[in-house]
């Protein structure tokens, strides 16, 4: 994913290809919700500019009265703009309800969506280790997508209305000031319409000094939107690894990082800042000028006595309307900026997906599938990086069930993308993973995931927590060894992520596995974080409880091989690692382990049941 690759298309296409993408709310399963909204807000458009025209005419009513000092059409009229007022008003709230819902739903959409897509196929777990342009797709969900969403709606419906408006006080601008001689040379020009034909050209002549000048403003904002989305992901990374940060007292190197990155963000701000100035030169000087236009274009039909004051104030208010109408683009050119930026981001991450569906059309050659038996088959399996580096060629290794496999090698040898591969969670290379039709897998990392909510919830997880009997949570909290925490099982929810321990937090898995008795259990580090003698009696418990599961896993320590049947180790090479089968145990040692644990463990007054906190 480099920078040609992704983000110089998008510099120019990127918001266009998210519309085309995100117009499906309109045409997919919810798009009775979508036009139901939209073709509500339609009418009390249409509604809105039938109010205006009213307006507009009842300023020439009004003044007209007025100069002719006719107090009984002055009251009828207060009591007309009244009413035109209230119909106004509620028509407003209408158009409020409806665009702010379809926001809402619309938002909803798009975000349901990419969170479909991130998180189907492991694509969030790609992403998140190829990640090499910092895309923060979180970020981009949460905060792009919001602003790639709401301002169209209040876009479609401002063009919408400024169009209908722009045509509508034109006519009237054609009706109301007539045409008008100019005087050139010795003869005279007639040009009709002349006050719609200088309001035309005046918007013009606006919205194209907008643009020329505002143009950079699109790729300002855009650099300062990855700017703020990279510092919120420092925060982030600073908050999330506090302790270790704190304990190797990084806080200042951290400190220095941030510092560099948000002057970063201010030095792209500052770049909006003047670009902003230089676009408030011409938004300003149109806002004080506009409303004197249509009065000194209509005083010489006025002092010729061709116009009447009511004709002069109609003439100005739609004069005023029509600049309004025709001057959108250039009011919103800031938000169109905006709006375009966040929109190329979340369009940049609907790439980044897509990439990796191409990529697993062409280049991702792992196949998982269903064996012919129960055994775990390694079959003809190379396994490289994203970057086609090999980390194992040719790998053919069967393992049957049952067996306990621990897979050694040196640091970096590719012990853990191997059991990944096996996941399913590395796609990168070729040859097939056969495993047993129907087998449950588990997968347990170093760092056990532990969600919000009660404990109970974390020990049931990925089930819900209500599904788990609390007799059953209590047990199995007293076998891993967390006893102590039954009181706690429903309490409120907390950070148990941060509550827990390491080694708490490791426990957690091994009771999730007596839980849910998978049929096949991977292991990276699973128990790394625990002293040697839990590591003895949570590997024993799982052999003893789950006597048919086949268990592949990673480990350093050297007490691991005997708790182990078989050892693989990976041997590094040139032309990548090697899988070599260096010990074979009996399959019932484990029995023999399990003597061994009790005389270990239970003289050194352990209770047997591992209530006591590590």
């Amino acid at each position: 994913m480099t920078e040609d690759t992704v983000k110089k298309p998008l510099a120019s296409e990127g918001a266009r290809h998210f519309l085309s993408r995100a117009a499906g709310f309109w045409t997919g399963p919810g798009r009775r919700t979508a036009w139901l909204w939209t073709g509500a807000a339609l009418m009390l458009l249409l509604a809105n500019l039938a109010v205006n025209v009213g307006i507009n005419r009842w300023n020439k009513w009004f003044f007209d009265a007025l100069e002719a000092k006719d107090g009984t059409t002055l009251r009828l009229a207060l009591i007309t703009i009244v009413a035109l007022v209230a119909a106004g008003a509620a028509f407003a709230v209408g158009m409020v309800r409806c665009r702010m819902t379809l926001q809402v739903k619309w938002r909803q959409w798009v975000t349901e969506v990419l969170l479909a897509r991130w998180l189907s196929d492991q694509r969030y777990y790609r992403l998140a280790i190829t990640d090499e342009e910092q895309l923060n797709a979180e970020y981009r969900m949460a905060d792009d997508v919001r602003m790639a969403t709401e301002p169209v709606v209040e876009f479609a419906a401002g063009f919408i209305n400024a169009l209908l408006s722009a045509i509508a006080f034109v006519s009237i601008l054609f009706v109301v000031g007539g045409g008008i001689a100019l005087p050139i040379g010795g003869s005279s020009v007639w040009i009709p319409g002349y006050l719609a034909i200088a309001a035309v050209v005046y918007a013009a002549c606006i919205s194209l000094l907008t643009y020329l000048i505002g143009r950079p403003l699109v790729d300002h904002v855009a650099a300062k939107n990855e700017a703020e989305a990279q510092f919120r992901y420092e925060l982030t990374r600073v908050r999330e690894n506090a302790e270790s940060i704190a304990l190797i007292k990084g806080a200042d190197d951290e400190r220095d990082r941030l510092t560099e990155t948000y002057a970063d963000a201010v030095k792209r701000w500052m770049h909006v800042v003047r670009q902003n100035c230089h676009l408030t030169w011409i938004l300003n000087s149109n806002s004080f000028f506009a409303p004197i236009v249509p009065l000194l274009l209509s005083a010489p039909k006025y002092l010729a006595g061709e116009m009447t004051l009511g004709s002069v104030m109609q003439a100005a208010a739609a004069f005023t309307a029509v600049l309004t109408a025709l001057n959108w683009f250039a009011e919103n050119f800031i938000r169109l900026a905006e709006w375009s930026a966040s929109a190329r981001r979340v369009q940049e991450l609907n790439v980044a997906l897509d990439q990796m569906d191409d990529e697993g059309e062409g280049t991702i050659g792992i196949a998982i599938e269903n064996g012919s038996d129960q055994n775990i088959q390694l079959d003809d399996l190379s396994i490289v990086h994203r970057d086609g580096r090999v980390v194992i060629d040719d790998a053919d290794i069967t393992i049957k069930p049952g067996e306990r496999v621990l897979l050694g090698g040196e640091s970096g040898s590719g012990k853990s993308t191997l059991i990944r591969a096996i996941a399913g969670l590395w796609p990168w290379g070729e040859g097939r993973i056969l495993l047993p039709p129907g087998a449950k897998v588990a997968f347990i990392p170093q760092r056990p995931y532990v969600p919000l909510g009660t404990l109970q919830d974390a020990l049931a997880y990925p089930v819900e927590g209500a599904l788990l009997s609390p007799d059953k949570a209590q047990a199995v909290l007293k076998d891993v060894g967390l006893g102590y925490l039954r009181d706690k099982l429903t309490s409120e929810e907390e950070r148990w992520d941060q509550i827990l321990s390491g080694g708490e937090r490791q426990r957690i898995a091994f009771g999730r596995l007596l839980i849910s008795e998978p049929d096949i259990i991977i292991m990276d580090e699973a128990t790394a974080a625990l002293d040697i003698d839990s590591e003895f009696r949570l590997m024993t418990l799982l052999f003893e409880r789950l006597p048919k599961a086949t268990i592949i896993s990673v480990g350093h320590r050297p007490g691991l091989q005997e708790l182990h049947s078989r050892l693989l180790t990976l041997q590094r090479r040139p032309s990548g690692g090697r899988i070599v089968q260096t010990k074979q145990r009996d399959r019932d040692a484990w029995k023999r382990l399990k003597g061994a644990a009790v005389r270990i463990l239970r003289p050194r007054g352990r209770p047997p049941e591992g209530d006591a906190k590590t």
